[in-house]
């Protein structure tokens, strides 16, 4: 029901949603980009829906209470201290380990100011837990969710990351100033 209701307000907002989705992989780490704005969400979390994924993902800590603490739960938020060291990466690759199907998805920026150094928690939650990168891109200029590439980890952080960047640098976020540049 709810995915009907998302295709029809897609439609009706001029946004598609492109690509596949591998139906036959159970685990994975998803790296959505670029995440200039929290209108990001409020695609994400449609376009999610429409191909069928029960994705997790991480957000701030302080936007977890209450409602709205409530309703993100519901839509597979991890809130996240980000001001200490929580051993986060270390914890999702033993929730990897210990589950039969996990999707999680990151957005490798940390946040939706520019910024040309990510975060390597999700390249590093991959590469320990054996698991494919997907991509997936969003772009407000054509009003478009690409469900597109995937990649193992090899090992070459720079190399693997130059890749994902080289990828998503071509989808405009709501602020494209903030994204993502090669």
């Amino acid at each position: 029901m709810m995915r009907t209701i998302w295709i029809w307000l897609f439609k009706m907002a001029g946004w598609k949603v492109e690509g596949v989705f591998p139906e036959n992989v159970k685990k994975m780490v998803v790296v959505v980009g670029p995440h200039t704005s929290f209108w990001d969400f409020m695609v994400g979390v449609p376009a999610r829906d429409i191909v069928g994924i029960k994705a997790k993902f991480f957000i701030k800590s302080t936007l977890c209470k209450g409602l709205l603490g409530r309703f993100l739960k519901r839509q597979g938020a991890i809130p996240v201290v980000r001001t200490k060291n929580t051993r986060l990466v270390d914890q999702v690759i033993t929730e990897f380990n210990n589950r039969e199907e996990l999707i999680m998805a990151v957005t490798p920026e940390g946040t939706r100011s520019y910024n040309d150094n990510w975060k390597t928690g999700f390249y590093r939650i991959a590469l320990g837990a054996n698991v494919p990168i997907y991509m997936v891109g969003m772009c407000f200029k054509t009003k478009r969710v690409v469900f597109g590439e995937s990649i193992i980890p090899s090992g070459d952080i720079e190399k693997d990351t130059l890749k994902i960047k080289t990828y998503l640098s071509q989808f405009k976020g709501k602020h494209p100033e903030k994204g993502i540049f090669v």
